[in-house]
């Protein structure tokens, strides 16, 4: 039988929820609610919360930020960068049970069309948690960027910097 989904916007009633699947798709990258309550305040749209038959079972954060560097892991941003040249992909987490379901690559398409109708030319993200090939199908490539290595270890060893081109 089919599972009804959908991804819809995310409000800052649905954090506690977030906190869950974070706890339980990230355990080796926890991030505090305030983080997650501070990038959905900024970017609200930027923000989705995927349900699986009327239940929390994945979300997204993405904002606009600088080329090239990473926001700290379990960091507050204070404000979105008004020269910001790339759009960010913070996190994208879904539970077992939204997995294989076409949820992700429907929410990656949506988050990059959201950013091309916003004028960035590329799109940015680290790859964590085994996750290089589903970025690479979705046509993110890694990037070298020295700078970056010793942020990239606080993630984990084999964390990589990638980049889309959407122009």
């Amino acid at each position: 039988m089919n599972k009804a989904m959908h991804w819809r916007a995310l409000t800052t009633l649905d954090l506690p929820a977030v906190e869950t699947i974070a706890a339980a798709v990230h355990p080796h990258f926890p991030e505090d609610t305030t983080i997650f309550a501070e990038r959905q305040r900024l970017y609200p749209d930027g923000t989705r919360l995927l349900e699986v038959d009327g239940a929390p079972a994945g979300y997204v954060f993405s904002h606009p930020w600088h080329f090239q560097t990473l926001p700290p892991l379990n960091s507050l941003l204070g404000a979105i960068p008004a020269d910001a040249d790339t759009y960010y992909l913070h996190d994208l987490a879904l539970l077992p049970a939204a997995r294989g379901t076409g949820a992700a690559a429907m929410i990656v398409g949506d988050i990059l069309r959201h950013a091309r109708s916003a004028g960035f030319a590329t799109m940015s993200l680290v790859a964590v948690n085994g996750s290089l090939p589903f970025w690479h199908k979705h046509g993110f490539r890694a990037q070298t960027v020295p700078e970056l290595a010793e942020k990239l270890a606080s993630y984990e060893d084999a964390a990589r910097f990638m980049v889309k081109p959407l122009g």
